[in-house]
């Protein structure tokens, strides 16, 4: 039995055919453009997509989303519906000026392969539908098919560009939601106003007392929120408290727990107040507040962050960038996150998903990313993890020149070759206490860097595995070899302005992690398709300007 999504058009599913177009040189538009016309569509963004990215589209991945029963009303062909996204992202329109693209402008027909069809193949619901089975299907399967055709297209793309999969670059970036910024009163307001505008729409005046009425005034929000004086928000947050711990009371009742609204009710209460000694509920302080709590009810995902000095509301996303032979790149490693998510878990989790036996990889990416412990996963996934200024607190060069033991509890040899007189290891913070003699450290010339502690009778200095490994890399990354790996990582911060203002990344109109990541992904797709054109492009030109040198 196939999945089917509930909520939206119940359709079967139906493979394109490609060869119903085949007679466009004879018949319809493309018959009658003159040779000139001709050539300017053959060179343009839709030759490329049309012969090359059209027909890699992989539909049977999304046959899951449609039904099998044959009697049913027929998809339409997921290929031109993808295709479309795509083409809209890459030229920056919106729904509805793509669907007169497609309806009057040649060039999108010729790439979408519809110029046989006495009528274009959308309409309004098009693309939304499709946007709705894809998100639900991720929703109650876990099961990305975006991100899956993502990884396909790229992957046809880079080898036709030749990349390089053995070396990599990552970055990440900081997207803002669309949603309005609140401040904690207005979000316990706005939280509040839903539950009693959902107990009003299903008919249950009888729970809205006298106190939260105002709530289904017209300027109530403007009353209590935009009216108020400085010196009155602690009062007004107070009321907006006791009026949630009011709603939560009158709509315990097990009929409203899988609304969205009462939902937001208990989450809005264990976010932003706690009891006092005396049991009553009281806003919790600025700095008890999580970053993970309810900015804006519209946008529940959407967290809050500092990065760089800078306040973020919204979410984060991590680029991974294979390289090619001619300076040519795509984006070939693409997540989505809440933007309280560290770079470091980033980095992390493409290292866990690695096959054990894939070959050996060289990912240059930014100190964020290089925590001590993906440096060791890295290690034993096969990966050559080089990171460019390192962050936190860096240990003196001469720290390489510890020899340690294998499971790094005990220091073999200091820098001078010396044997500790006694040691001892704390297994809480993982350092090893090492008591030197006093002929070895009085007079060593290296006491100035590794900074061993004077005692009555001898020297102490505290060594880890952790301070050995990162100053032994941090003698790495100044040899040559790794500067000129370093640089590598260079290009790739090119990348989020490209995607801020070309893409306008930071304007998606939708909320949530999940559509988010949707239109996230197929704008990628689209800057990737952006890069192979231009590459395809420049082959080709190659390639004739040696034809007329030969």
């Amino acid at each position: 039995m196939k999945y089917h999504n509930r909520g939206v058009i119940f359709m079967s599913y139906r493979p394109s055919d490609l060869t119903a177009d085949d007679q466009l040189t004879i018949f319809g538009g493309y018959a009658n453009l003159t040779d000139r016309e001709k050539k300017h569509l053959e060179n343009s963004w839709a030759e490329s997509f049309r012969n090359e990215i059209y027909p890699a589209i992989n539909e049977e991945r999304f046959a899951v989303l449609y039904s099998d029963n044959a009697a049913s009303r027929p998809n339409t062909s997921v290929k031109f519906i993808l295709g479309a996204i795509i083409i809209g992202m890459l030229l920056g329109l919106s729904e509805a000026e793509l669907i007169e693209s497609i309806l009057f402008d040649i060039r999108f027909q010729y790439a979408l392969h519809t110029l046989h069809c006495s009528e274009q193949p959308v309409n309004e619901h098009s693309f939304r539908r499709f946007r709705q089975r894809v998100l639900r299907y991720k929703e109650e399967t876990g099961i990305d098919l975006m991100e899956e055709e993502f990884k396909h297209l790229t992957s046809v793309m880079g080898k036709f560009m030749k990349l390089n999969p053995t070396v990599k670059r990552m970055d990440s970036m900081m997207v803002a939601s669309h949603c309005k910024s609140m401040s904690r009163l207005e979000v316990i307001y706005q939280v509040n106003a839903n539950a009693v505008q959902l107990l009003h729409k299903n008919g249950r005046d009888d729970l809205i007392s006298d106190e939260l009425k105002h709530y289904l005034e017209k300027d109530d929000l403007n009353d209590v929120i935009y009216y108020s004086k400085s010196d009155e928000l602690p009062s007004r947050l107070a009321t907006v408290i006791s009026e949630l711990t009011t709603l939560l009371t009158v709509m315990k009742e097990e009929e409203w727990s899988e609304f969205t609204e009462y939902q937001h009710l208990c989450r809005v209460m264990e976010e932003q107040c706690k009891q006092d000694e005396k049991g009553e509920i009281i806003p919790k302080e600025n700095g008890e507040i999580s970053s993970q709590s309810l900015q804006n009810p519209s946008d529940p995902d959407a967290t809050f962050r500092r990065k760089a000095g800078e306040a973020h509301k919204g979410y984060v996303v991590n680029i991974g960038e294979t390289t090619g032979e001619e300076g040519d790149s795509l984006i070939t490693e693409l997540s989505v996150e809440k933007n309280t998510h560290s770079d470091a878990d980033f980095c992390r989790e493409y290292l866990e998903s690695r096959p054990d036996e894939a070959e050996h990889e060289t990912l240059i990416l930014d100190g964020a990313f290089g925590s001590d412990e993906n440096f060791k996963l890295a290690a034993e996934k096969n990966v050559e993890l080089i990171a460019t200024a390192l962050t936190g607190v860096l240990p003196d060069p001469i720290y390489a020149e510890f020899e340690m033991n294998e499971d790094g509890t005990s220091v073999v040899k200091c820098p001078a070759g010396h044997t500790p007189l006694r040691q001892h290891f704390n297994e809480k913070n993982e350092m090893c206490r090492a008591v030197m003699s006093t002929d070895c450290c009085a007079n060593c010339p290296h006491r100035d860097k590794c900074h061993p502690k004077k005692q009555k009778n001898s020297f102490v200095v505290n060594v880890s595995r952790k301070k050995v490994q990162r100053a032994k890399y941090m003698k790495q990354l100044s040899t040559e070899k790794y500067i000129q790996k370093a640089r590598i990582r260079n290009a790739i911060e090119g990348i989020p302005s490209v995607l801020r203002r070309k893409f306008r990344i930071d304007e998606i109109p939708v909320f949530g992690l999940l559509s988010m990541t949707f239109f996230i992904q197929v704008k990628v797709v689209a800057y990737n398709f952006g890069k192979f054109y231009r590459s395809r492009r420049r082959t080709q030109t190659s390639c004739a300007l040696a034809q007329v040198t030969e």
